[in-house]
């Protein structure tokens, strides 16, 4: 008989750990079944709902695939990443095979044949292939620049970055004709992306990333009037990701079918890849986050933005994004977290049951996840709860369309990785319908639309409505209103604003006046303010007049003395708040009026334990950060860090603005202000956390007397970092140089046997690249992994290699994370560590396997494992070839430095 690998892998677990690690092992059955199909028993789907994998683009050879769309004949039409656009005839749902037929599509009658590909976005409208191109054209064989963006650095891109409209005039189905219809300064990862048509047919909307120039429009629904408009002190990021890139940031187009007529509606994202319309007809936005800010005050995680006329979501460069509790800009329908947004698509037209019709798919290409956003109105807009609707180890999303059909047809792919096509059809118990929802009457939704007409620019009757708004209690109609307010010509509304009586509307007409004004109305404008009662006002109130008096500093200039003493005076007893949002937003302000005690407060602020900001981080997004950690190894090890050692971000946002006080500081203040940025270096967060720290300690060293400056460079850390400041200096570190190494090419270094290798640079290696974190070696190490130390009697050279370069090529069950699928349409990915009668206990952070989960047994539907390795692949590659030989003969030795491998 042949024993299958999972049941030797079992006999295994019961030699090495015992028939009680054996029970725990398989208490439950895995979902996979083994001999299935590996591209469809990797995904876990909502019950009633089937899946068919249609074709793998990787294996025919014909890229990795990142758009799609539908034509008037039902075919598909997809784009590789870094090359043409293929047409796919599908089969039906139920026919014997789903094989399509594939054509890669050619252009041109010999006239113009250069072809057109590198397509992020895809539309069929108007009898027409709308493309979205994201590429930098190059010539065939041409040398790309050696600082060319990632996708460029192989092969070539026929046309560069715009929209082109692609026709087919002479009816041979064969398309003849590329126009292009707008020239787009952008490329890469952030550049041009996604396009779609509006509800009613008439337009078409599009999304592009920050790096990319918004190009001269007939309108702006968003007055161009954006400015970085932070007081915080700026600091770009250490690392010099968008250093250049500058307001308003990503950005939202309408135009129409000819492009003669193009409009801003919306801006201030980051980099949000799709965008899609419900059946209500509003528009929403899945923006990414920036996971180098991993804990830090102005990370954003990735989000469901309601994408309203003139909106602003405050994206600016470094760590001056904006706070959603601004009033210039709006907050968030969810936030999900960390990870890659990729597609956005309504189920308004699917069919499926009507629970979903309501709903959002947001792809995560990170994380292998499609989160269905169940939409629900909140007065004029909306908020959302989160479900998983589909998620796959390893699932890299890319796109996602309804098809004629009502079924689901998605992508995985991207960056040349393994690209696969899916369709989802539905075949539960529930009723599924084609038709497409009706909405139901919302009337703040339809007043601020009605108010958003007048964001057109001009009108006599826009005041009208506009101005008794500017206190409505719905926060996107009290934008709305002041978006309609800055429309019209100043002259008409500047008294007005200046002398409104009622405080919520004086606050909103005066930040429209400051964010049209020039320095010269600077003393009206800080009367005014002064002049609003806000003793009775609520925290968010408080915030609002808050900002209004940032951005008068901001725009107009500091204040004179005589006025900042009594701004002071109206604030100063209100901090600390004992309030995240508000004790920011006086600091901000009180720190450049130099209020009396301010530095002292604002110090024992910051050395008070900062519980709030370690719970954020834990609970308070749709996806719990811990949880994403082992669906993709890769990206999850830096939030697996920074979860052990969580940053306290309130601490580190008032740090860095106290670094903008220039008086007042005494030698103790001072003592006490550099040590806290010592101890800042000890927590962990994203890639530019370390230097950002730095970078905030040398803007405060700036306000030191020279003859001091190098007492607090030293007290502040200066002799942990590099030279640089990005990174903590590593004694016992590799030096390299690294190399992607192959397990050929290591093992080629083992054909003579090992002698004279070092014990101290193995163990220094074996800990540099974390192998203790996770594996015990004698007695002393982690417990995720199995035990090494006698690893060397039991397996090959070749044998460890593999392991340690391709983890995931075979992964015991033992060690293995799983996916449990809960009744509430959530999933949950860690280890098993233990269970009862009533519960799963999970752990889910490698770095930190004392945090676990528990998880009733009730509320579990099934459990997967998962066929990718906790561990990391590739960790040597920081070595260079002697280091590795030292790695490697200190794990045959088992960490005995009497083994004869170290023997001279």
């Amino acid at each position: 008989m042949k024993l299958s690998g999972k049941i030797l892998l079992a006999l295994l677990a019961i030699v090495l750990l015992g028939s009680a690690s054996y029970r725990a092992l398989f208490t439950f059955e895995p979902a996979v079944v083994e001999g299935g199909n590996p591209k469809i028993d990797k995904i876990r789907l909502q019950p009633g709902f089937k899946i068919e994998h249609i074709i793998s683009p990787s294996d025919e050879g014909i890229g990795s695939w990142v758009s799609m769309t539908f034509d008037d004949k039902g075919r598909m039409i997809c784009s590789d990443q870094y090359g043409g656009l293929y047409r796919l005839t599908i089969p039906a749902v139920g026919s014997a095979s789903v094989k399509p037929k594939i054509e890669k599509l050619k252009f041109g009658k010999g006239v113009d044949t250069l072809g057109i590909g590198n397509a992020h976005g895809l539309l069929y409208a108007f009898n027409s292939l709308y493309v979205v191109v994201n590429a930098r054209a190059s010539k065939p064989g041409a040398q790309p620049a050696s600082n060319a963006p990632r996708q460029f650095q192989q092969g070539y891109a026929p046309r560069g970055s715009g929209l082109y409209r692609v026709q087919d005039l002479d009816g041979d189905d064969q398309y003849d004709k590329i126009t292009l219809m707008k020239e787009f300064k952008g490329e890469g990862e952030h550049g041009p992306h996604s396009i779609i048509l509006s509800p009613d047919k008439k337009s078409l909307y599009l999304v592009n990333g920050n790096h990319t120039d918004v190009p001269e429009v007939d309108h702006y629904r968003l007055p161009k009037t954006w400015q970085e408009d932070n007081l915080f002190p700026l600091i770009k990021d250490p690392r010099g990701h968008a250093n250049d890139r500058y307001a308003p940031g990503g950005y939202v187009l309408n135009f129409d079918p000819e492009g003669k007529r193009y409009e801003l509606v919306s801006a201030g994202y980051r980099n949000a890849f799709d965008i899609a319309f419900n059946e209500t007809g509003d528009l929403f936005a899945y923006d990414a986050d920036m996971e180098w800010d991993f804990g830090l005050p102005w990370y954003r995680p990735t989000r469901i933005c309601h994408v309203t006329s003139g909106s602003e979501y405050g994206w600016r460069t470094g760590n001056s994004k904006w706070s959603p509790t601004y009033p210039d800009n709006l907050p968030a329908v969810l936030n999900i977290g960390q990870g890659s947004p990729t597609s956005l698509l309504s189920l308004k037209d699917a069919k499926m049951p009507a629970k979903y019709k309501k709903s959002l798919l947001a792809f995560d290409w990170t994380f292998g996840m499609a989160h269905l956003i169940k939409l629900k109105p909140s007065g004029s807009t909306f908020l959302a709860d989160r479900e998983e609707f589909l998620s796959g180890i390893p699932l890299p999303l890319t796109d996602g369309v309804i098809g004629p059909d009502g079924n689901l047809y998605f992508m995985a792919g991207g960056r040349r990785l393994e690209s696969d096509i899916y369709r989802v059809s539905y075949n539960g118990p529930e009723e599924a319908s084609a038709k497409t929802l009706v909405a139901a009457p919302n009337p703040q939704n339809e007043l601020r639309r009605k108010i958003e007409q007048y964001h057109n620019g001009p009108n006599k009757d826009a005041l009208a409505l506009a101005w008794p708004n500017l206190k409505n209690p719905d926060r996107f109609i009290r934008y709305a209103a002041r978006i309609a307010v800055e429309h019209q010509p100043v002259a008409e509304w500047k008294d007005k604003a200046l002398n409104e009586k009622d405080p919520i509307t004086a606050v909103n007409a005066l930040i429209a006046l400051i964010r049209n004004s020039k320095a010269d109305a600077k003393v009206p404008i800080y009367n005014a303010l002064l002049a609003i009662d806000s003793k009775g006002f609520s925290e968010s109130q408080t915030l609002d007049i808050l900002r209004a008096y940032e951005l008068a500093i901001l725009r107009l200039g500091l204040p004179d003395a005589a006025t900042g003493s009594k701004i002071i005076a109206k604030f100063d007893a209100k901090y600390p708040a004992n309030s995240m949002h508000m004790d920011r937003a006086l600091s901000r302000l009180l720190i450049p009026l130099e209020a009396p005690k301010v530095i002292e407060r604002t110090l024992k602020l910051i050395e008070t334990k900062d519980t709030a900001s370690v719970a954020a981080y834990r609970k308070e997004t749709a996806t719990s950060s811990a949880d994403l950690i082992m669906r993709n190894p890769q990206y999850g090890t830096d939030i697996a860090k920074m979860l052990e050692k969580i940053p306290p971000a309130q601490s580190i946002y008032l740090g860095i603005m106290l670094s903008a006080a220039k008086e007042n500081w005494t030698d103790a203040l001072r003592d006490q202000y550099f040590s806290w940025f010592k101890k800042g270096f000890a927590f962990q967060g994203g890639r530019s956390y370390v230097g950002f720290i730095d970078r905030g300690r040398k803007l405060a060293l700036k306000n030191v007397p020279e003859a001091l400056k190098e007492k607090y460079n030293k007290l502040s850390g200066a002799d942990l970092l590099t030279a640089n400041g990005n990174d903590l200096v590593l004694t016992n570190y590799p030096k390299g140089p690294g190399k992607q190494w192959k397990v050929e090419e290591a093992l080629a270094l083992f054909d003579e046997p090992l002698t004279g290798r070092s014990f101290e640079n193995g163990k220094n290696w074996y800990n540099a690249v974390t192998c203790g974190r996770c594996h015990t070696m004698g007695n002393e190490g982690g417990n995720v992994g199995p035990e090494l130390t006698n690893l060397g009697t039991r397996f090959s050279k070749k044998d460890m290699l593999e392991a340690i370069i391709l983890p995931s090529k075979s992964v015991s069950d033992q060690y293995a994370a799983s996916q449990f699928e809960l009744k509430n349409g959530t999933s949950i990915v860690g280890r098993l560590t233990n269970q009862d009668q009533n519960a799963f206990y999970i752990s889910q952070n490698p770095y930190d396997p004392d945090q676990v989960e528990k998880i009733l047994k009730k509320n579990v539907r099934s459990v997967k494992y998962s066929n990718v390795s906790l561990m990391l692949p590739s960790l040597i590659n920081s070595l260079n070839a002697e280091e590795l030989k030292d790695l490697m003969a200190y794990l045959m030795a088992g960490g005995n430095p009497d083994n004869a491998v170290f023997k001279k």
